[in-house]
């Protein structure tokens, strides 16, 4: 299945950036040690394997998901064999005793690459998961930082979101506040990251679901008034690696809007994707008609589809990747461009961590109560209350 097709492009993004730095990516990466944390999910599966390919001394990839660590080095056995240095996987999760022994034991790396999040919007939905995207988005990034620095890191990369730039979810303004802790950091170790779209197929992602709906003969189902940006899994990696070992301290690299990437729907996509699969699209009014309709469509060649105008929390009406506010270097590549940083006192970080820790302490918080810190920290945050959440849909 050709995804470029599916999400509107002909070409790939970044190939023209990544073949003219090729001998210095390959370079670097050859004679350097790399721990990539989150590194069994579709964007740390993508880096892993750009970093596996250029054959490093070291690779460690650490991740919370045993069967997708499995996967993954079933997939690079299979796909690139093997490399001469220290290849290994540890299925620990970040914020465990176990991680931080791991740490202690080893340690030494010369790139760290975070890649782990909670990156669903619909995380949102109650106070419980909320916490936790908090301590996964920003404390576990804050603490692996720190560590990066106790054991001699030259570098540490964190995947950030375009929903970071002018955030209107939690989601996004959870990373933007990450965002504010890796800058807070940076004046003891050199921070780059990345913002980019959404990746097409990534796990849990609306795409990804499609392979499900077809798998499980049920109606696919999409928004047909909400546009994005999508990258394919590749391109995600190519785009962190680029900024992890190319970007200055503080560099956030983004995916330049031009021809190559333009905004598609989510229902346009849904069609090609189905017409690639061999079947054609039937629109249905309902959920009902849907649903009743998979039980004899697919065998006619065609796949009941249920297109809606999107109503939930957090949805962002367009999709950007920097601010009005921000400096930006559109010359250095040819399609990445760079928001160029500057260290900023954070005073806000520690009103913030005193606040979260003290919900913690009390085991007692109403999302209301994590809403109004986000606000604290993020006074132009455009958080967007519906009522309505994904969960509650089909």
């Amino acid at each position: 299945m050709d995804i470029l097709n599916i999400i509107g492009r002909e070409e790939p993004l970044f190939v023209d950036d990544v073949s003219g730095n090729e001998e210095t990516l390959s370079r670097i990466i050859a004679k350097s040690t790399f721990l990539v944390l989150g590194g069994a999910g579709s964007i740390g599966q993508a880096v892993t394997k750009e970093i596996f390919k250029r054959n490093p001394k070291k690779l460690h990839v650490v991740d919370i998901s045993e069967n997708n660590l499995v996967e993954l080095v079933r997939d690079l056995r299979s796909s690139l064999g093997y490399i001469d240095g220290d290849f290994k996987t540890f299925a620990l999760d970040i914020g465990s005793l176990e991680y931080d022994a791991f740490i202690k034991y080893d340690g030494k790396y010369d790139y760290v690459l975070n890649l782990s999040a909670l990156k669903h919007v619909r995380s949102e939905k109650d106070p419980f998961t909320l916490m936790r995207m908090i301590d996964v988005n920003i404390f576990n990034t804050d603490k692996t930082i720190s560590q990066s620095i106790q054991r001699g890191a030259k570098k540490y990369f964190c995947v950030s979101t375009d929903k970071a730039a002018n955030p209107v979810n939690m989601m996004g303004a959870s990373k933007r506040i990450m965002e504010m802790f890796l800058m807070r950091r940076s004046k003891e170790i050199d921070i780059s990251t990345a913002r980019f779209a959404n990746v097409a197929f990534s796990d849990g992602s609306l795409l990804h679901g499609f392979n499900q709906r077809i798998l499980k003969r049920q109606p696919i189902v999409a928004p047909n008034d909400v546009k994005r940006y999508f990258v394919t899994p590749q391109e995600s990696g190519e785009l962190c690696l680029m900024s992890c070992i190319f970007g200055d301290n503080l560099d956030i690299f983004f995916p330049k809007l031009s021809e190559e990437l333009h905004l598609i729907s989510f229902a346009d996509i849904a069609q090609k994707y189905l017409k690639a699969r061999g079947y054609q699209p039937v629109e249905c009014e309902t959920e009902d008609e849907a649903r009743k309709l998979t039980k004899t469509l697919p065998d006619e060649g065609k796949w009941p589809c249920l297109f809606t105008k999107s109503d939930t929390t957090g949805e962002k009406d367009f999709e950007e990747f920097f601010t009005d506010k921000e400096v930006l270097d559109l010359e250095r590549f040819k399609n990445l461009g760079i928001i160029k940083n500057e260290y900023r006192d954070q005073k806000k970080l520690d009103f913030f961590e005193k606040s979260i820790a003290n919900l913690r302490e009390n085991q007692v918080w109403r999302k209301n109560d994590l809403v109004d810190l986000f606000f604290e920290m993020i006074p132009d945050f455009g958080h967007k209350e519906t009522g309505k959440y994904l969960d509650s849909k089909m």
